[in-house]
């Protein structure tokens, strides 16, 4: 049997995919974990010690004098400093809050008010006093163990939030659209660019890379201000579902142009030339010959505006607005975050509601996704 030679450059080659395998895949899976962990769990820890028990500290209020009975000649105080239905345990407490861990569980401890007092790793406590207590309010600071809780609240308060199902719909109408239009329109462009001859076609294909460099936020303010005025001479709305479907066409033609274009480069011009001689004209060649074989170039581009248009808020909310009719997904995801952005499990569980639309439409297509990216990137005519 013949042993595979692995060389430097191909090992390298390996190890710089694994890096970014890792690289991608830590983050998505700590989000994962995050998205399905308690709330107060998550703003206290990493999503690294989800499954550990850790300790946190906080404060418990212990009940007032008009809690007090009398039981043989001592005054007691009975309560509980864990909130009703909480899965911690007591691991230390004390009277400061600069000393938390001042007593162990189970020991006596002298309140500064007076009186003894033991606690219980359950969270349960017995104050006594030989005289009758006479507070109002006191705290008492402990160390408790939180095991791991995983649920799904978090997914339920981000779907059944005003707004989602509706801010659903609005993405699948910005984004079906703005998918489709610059795909039909760049495989003509596409075509005549590969396989016409006319006047000025290498300085179109020139102009078309130069596009791809040009920052999305350079173009987005001369862009509306154009289309409002458009809209304004016409008389029509300026924050609309075409203001952003031209606006995600116009962003996405160059990039759509340049892989179609390449990929049509790269057919075989013997199959165009014997058409040609058969009376085909360049329309009946386009439709029936291109097109069909240009499929992985299609989904590949189709896959790639999909995923931008669908976690697009920046064009989103220039030319489609925020009221609750026109607001899309990620736009009504943020406006759940509020103003401080401290909701970290809205944020979590909002993410992956966010990809799952994307991840069923890569997953559809991702067969032809490396064909049409590498058959568009060593080929051209």
């Amino acid at each position: 049997m013949s042993k595979v030679r692995v060389t430097p450059g191909r090992a390298v080659a390996h190890l710089a995919l694994l890096l970014l395998v890792v690289i991608w895949t830590v983050p998505t899976f700590g989000l994962l974990i995050s998205s399905v962990r308690d709330k107060d769990q998550l703003a206290v820890s990493g999503w690294w010690t989800s499954l550990t028990t850790v300790e946190r500290s906080s404060v418990g209020v212990l009940g007032t004098a008009a809690d007090q009975v009398e039981e043989g000649g001592q005054y007691v105080i009975r309560g509980n400093v864990l909130a009703e239905g909480s899965n911690e345990t007591i691991v230390s407490f004390g009277t400061s809050i600069n000393n938390p861990t001042e007593f162990a569980v189970g020991s006596p401890a002298q309140m500064r008010v007076g009186g003894e007092i033991i606690v219980s790793e359950d969270g349960s406590y017995v104050w006594t006093s030989p005289t009758a207590f006479e507070h109002d309010r006191v705290r008492l600071f402990y160390t408790s163990a939180v095991p791991p809780r995983f649920t799904l609240e978090n997914y339920t308060e981000v779907l059944t939030s005003a707004g989602i199902g509706r801010a659903f719909v609005n993405s699948f109408t910005v984004t079906v659209p703005a998918t489709i239009i610059p795909i039909l329109i760049a495989a003509f462009a596409a075509y005549a660019l590969a396989w016409m001859r006319f006047p000025g076609r290498t300085l179109l294909v020139a102009l078309m890379v130069g596009l791809l460099v040009v920052p999305l936020q350079m173009s987005l303010i001369p862009l509306l201000r154009m289309y409002n005025g458009i809209a304004t001479t016409f008389g029509g709305n300026s924050k609309s579902y075409l203001g952003i479907w031209l606006a995600h066409t116009a962003f996405g033609l160059p990039l759509a142009i340049y892989l179609l274009r390449n990929y049509m480069a790269g057919l075989p011009r013997e199959i165009m030339e014997s058409a040609r001689m058969d009376g085909a004209s360049h329309f009946q060649i386009f439709a029936t010959m291109v097109l069909p074989l240009s499929f992985p170039a299609l989904a590949s581009f189709a896959i790639f505006q999909f995923l931008w248009v669908w976690n697009d808020l920046l064009v989103a909310i220039v030319f489609l607005g925020q009221s609750q009719d026109e607001l899309v997904l990620t736009g009504q995801l943020r406006a759940l975050l509020g103003s401080r952005g401290d909701n970290w499990e809205i944020l979590t569980a909002g993410a992956f509601i966010s990809i799952i639309v994307p991840l069923i439409v890569f997953f559809s297509l991702q067969r032809y996704f490396v064909r049409g990216l590498l058959a568009g990137s060593v080929k051209g005519g």
